[in-house]
């Protein structure tokens, strides 16, 4: 890592630091998930992340908001959003997903035209350490699962290998 991308992460991490102090303070569930998270299950900085990405339930979707609104993180949605939301503060971007659980207990994202399953036991109490900063984050057999799924996008592809590599060389 170069030092604009330790930089940068430097500056993503203590942001998480602050998510994962607002949101246990105040009673909500959140989970890492994505690239930070591979960081937390090996323990080290691995690569340089574009965006933060934690998972949220749907139901604590408003509270999440109000609570980003007030820490003056900006909602920066995208066009054509599903099953998530975005927002920035300075350089810093999270992209928020949402959870829902069906009648049989499968967690889902919801979305237009269905939903967006996830493996099972992905949502545990987790509390990973990295650098100093504690987080919740997705199991290490639901990140893997989701850092194995094929996508079109060159970028993505690239990122989800090199993930799974130090996920690999960690075990």
């Amino acid at each position: 890592m170069g030092k604009t991308d330790l930089d940068g992460a430097r500056a993503q991490l203590a942001a998480i630091a602050r998510l994962d102090r607002m949101l246990e303070a105040n009673g909500l569930a959140y989970w890492l998930f994505g690239g930070w998270a591979v960081d937390f299950h090996v323990g080290a900085l691995t690569r340089a992340h574009g965006d933060i990405d934690v998972a949220v339930w749907s139901h604590d979707r408003e509270r999440v908001a109000a609570l980003l609104d007030e820490d003056a993180w900006r909602h920066a949605a995208e066009p054509g959003e599903d099953g998530y939301t975005c927002y920035e503060r300075d350089a810093i971007r999270i992209d928020v997903a949402f959870l829902a659980r069906d009648e049989s207990g499968r967690v889902y994202t919801p979305l237009r035209a269905g939903r967006g399953e996830w493996p099972r036991d992905s949502f545990g109490n987790d509390r990973l350490e990295l650098l100093g900063v504690r987080a919740r984050v997705i199991s290490l057999a639901a990140l893997v699962a989701e850092k194995s799924v094929v996508h079109d996008d060159p970028q993505t592809i690239a990122k989800d290998r090199a993930d799974l590599t130090a996920l690999q060389r960690h075990k």
